[in-house]
């Protein structure tokens, strides 16, 4: 029997840790650019809420895979009645728009504002958006105004799914770049405005795009800058990235420049042949390098 019983604690333990490995901590997001916040008091804790609007977007970058946990309040303002509703509109990178309905939320019994003369918060209210790799762009706004909104953003990292990835060319004529990383040789692409990365794809598959700013040895800190995807002529997307100088990678032949921390987003490819067009969209910075990848599964559609 006490072998028995040793044998389900040690079972206990080993999936204990291996739930601990599948997921990562969570950290709260803000929004990079509508901050309104707003402090609740929840059970004598303070929470930091950011306010959405029917007008102003309100972005969130994110590095995936994770789960993003999009908890909601509404406010009961004067006359508001006994139940509120509202609806908060969204959309993952420049894909189409989803929707959240919140119907019939009531009053919080152990929540209120920081501001007391804000009126009483609602209850709290949440949804659930599943990002697989690398950066992802979401918009959130309210469908109206009617109801003021507060919104807080929790992100859970998890694992990526294995998967073998080739590296996948450009359209020719794009200028290669080695570069050496834990002794190895990888090649890039430099490309700019004038000179944007151009690739051809059938579909469906993904394609990862890494990309990495090019640095001079006197630029330090963080450099953010800015990528627009077009599929097919037309804007699809548009990335806000920051990258540091890299630790560990270095050019092969050009000592004068440094390389920046390659920073990851995924293109989902649809059915069909698709030509792809990657450009920065920052006058300042210097030129990029990037590189494509592509499932090893998905390479016979390229035939």
């Amino acid at each position: 029997m006490k072998k028995l019983q040793i044998i389900a604690i040690l079972l206990i333990l080993v999936y204990s840790g291996v739930s601990a490995q599948s997921s990562g901590k969570h950290k709260y997001l803000k929004p990079i650019n509508f901050q309104k916040k707003v402090t609740h008091i929840i059970s004598g804790k303070s929470r930091s809420y950011y306010s959405l609007n029917a007008e102003k977007s309100s972005i969130i970058n994110v590095q995936g895979p994770g789960v993003l946990r999009v908890i909601s309040r509404g406010r009961f303002v004067p006359k508001a009645g006994n139940k509120i509703s509202y609806e908060i509109e969204y959309t993952i990178d420049g894909s189409e728009q989803n929707k959240n309905k919140v119907s019939g939320a009531m009053r919080a019994k152990e929540t209120t504002y920081l501001n007391s003369s804000l009126g009483i918060p609602g209850q709290l209210k949440d949804f659930e958006i599943e990002l697989g790799r690398g950066y992802h762009t979401i918009d959130f706004k309210l469908k109206d105004g009617t109801v003021p909104v507060a919104v807080r953003y929790r992100f859970t990292p998890t694992k990526a799914k294995k998967q073998e990835w080739l590296a996948f060319s450009p359209v020719q004529p794009s200028e290669p770049v080695d570069l050496i990383t834990r002794e190895k040789t990888v090649c890039y692409y430099r490309f700019s405005m004038e000179k944007p990365l151009v690739v051809e794809i059938n579909g469906p598959t993904q394609l990862r795009v890494l990309t990495r700013i090019e640095n001079h040895y006197q630029m330090k800190g963080r450099i953010d800058y800015r990528m627009q995807v077009k599929e097919n002529n037309e804007v699809k997307n548009t990335y806000l990235l920051s990258s540091r100088r890299s630790e560990i990678t270095v050019y092969k032949d050009h000592n004068e420049l440094i390389p920046g921390k390659a920073c990851e987003f995924v293109i989902i490819v649809p059915k069909g042949r698709h030509t792809y067009e990657i450009l920065p969209l920052d006058k300042d910075k210097n030129t990029l390098l990037g590189r494509f990848l592509l499932p090893k599964k998905d390479v016979k559609l390229m035939d």
